[in-house]
């Protein structure tokens, strides 16, 4: 008896495929199989690149282009979207490090000042209802950027305004809050991430993720010293302890920026999950599919297949995650997805996997429909 309600609920595959992209192949390959059965396409993410997207796919919204920073200071054009009430904001978009060309990647000249000028705009827009996604970030600046362009003061120890680079967190010495707009104590913002990590310390953002940016040894080491005395004084000018919270080191540090400002760190899966009512349909699916880029022990620690495979384990439906590549202990995945596989077909170059994932999505798909189609 095969199955005949499918829920297709991938992430994407970041650098080939969207995860609406990835979910229209998978939903092609089934129909190909089973062209009378049902399929639900969900396209999920977790905090990262593709979260706006995944948000904005079911509710009536309008992008909002406005002129910002860039990521290396340059002069920009960033977006949002604005449904009714609300401003979606993707740090991806704006200070994001596929932005940054890979021989450019270096935390001392990346910057989040355009997500600050991102909130602004949807201030002047009229809007204090802020759903923000801050995962994929090319910054280790702890948010100093962002900070800024929200007209809180960084003073060096001349009490000179500090600059807005990562490199200049290095030289904050004082951190003044009460010239901020006060338009920002209006707002809610809740803030979508897929990590726990606090600011600093081995588990902390440098530590953890500064090497993808671009830092060297050196740079992780001294970015944890700068992090832990700007920290320091965030919190002194707020008034309560921030840094060891679950998500302040997410983002290079803008998880405990936006603590600062009061935000709510939601898991980002969980946010798009239940704006898009992912458990309801889990409920009623036979077989939920789910996918990314590349699946390791850390899938199951706030991104988005993890937390479709607890839905799933809840409601004991089966559930495939189909993964360009996968890595670490895989029985750990299998204590909670009912299989894993790779969609790559055999040895094959980086490039080649990027140029033909979607067909490579279209085929791994096609043979689990097969298997689960057999009779």
């Amino acid at each position: 008896m095969p199955f005949m309600k499918f829920v297709l609920a991938p992430d994407s595959f970041k650098g080939s495929l969207s995860s609406i992209e990835v979910s229209q192949a998978m939903k092609q390959a089934i129909r190909a199989v089973l062209p009378d059965t049902e399929t639900r396409a969900i396209p999920m993410a977790d905090g990262g690149e593709g979260t706006t997207e995944a948000l904005a796919a079911s509710i009536p919204h309008e992008k909002i282009s406005f002129p910002c920073t860039g990521p290396l200071g340059e002069e920009s054009t960033g977006w949002y979207v604005k449904t009714e009430d609300r401003a979606i904001i993707e740090g991806a978009a704006i200070a994001g490090l596929p932005l940054v060309p890979k021989d450019k990647r270096n935390p001392d000249h990346t910057t989040s000042y355009g997500i600050g000028q991102a909130i602004r705009h949807a201030l002047d827009e009229g809007l204090r209802d802020f759903i923000i996604a801050i995962g994929g970030s090319s910054t280790n600046d702890g948010g100093l950027g962002m900070l800024q362009a929200l007209g809180i003061k960084a003073l060096d120890g001349n009490r000179q305004a500090a600059g807005i680079f990562g490199k200049d967190l290095h030289n904050v010495e004082h951190m003044d809050f009460t010239t901020i707009d006060p338009r920002v104590s209006e707002a809610t913002i809740q803030v979508a991430c897929d990590v726990d990590n606090p600011l600093t310390g081995k588990s902390g953002a440098s530590h953890v993720y500064g090497r993808q940016k671009g830092a060297t040894t050196e740079q992780i080491l001294a970015y944890d010293q700068a992090l832990s005395c700007y920290g320091k004084l965030v919190e002194e000018a707020v008034g309560h302890p921030l840094m060891d919270q679950k998500g302040a080191g997410a983002a290079g540090g803008l998880g405990f920026a936006f603590l600062a400002l009061g935000g709510i760190l939601t898991s980002g899966a969980q946010l798009v999950g239940e704006a898009v009512q992912l458990e309801e349909a889990v409920r009623h699916a036979d077989l939920v599919i789910t996918g990314e880029g590349q699946s390791d022990d850390q899938t199951l620690y706030g991104k988005a297949p993890g937390y479709i495979a607890e839905l799933c384990h809840r409601h004991k439906k089966p559930v495939i995650l189909l993964s360009g590549s996968l890595d670490g202990d895989i029985e750990k995945l299998n204590d909670r997805f009912t299989a894993c596989f790779s969609i790559v077909p055999g040895p094959r170059t980086l490039d080649d996997c990027l140029d033909h994932a979607e067909a490579y999505v279209k085929q791994a798909t096609t043979q689990i429909v097969r298997l689960f189609n057999h009779k």
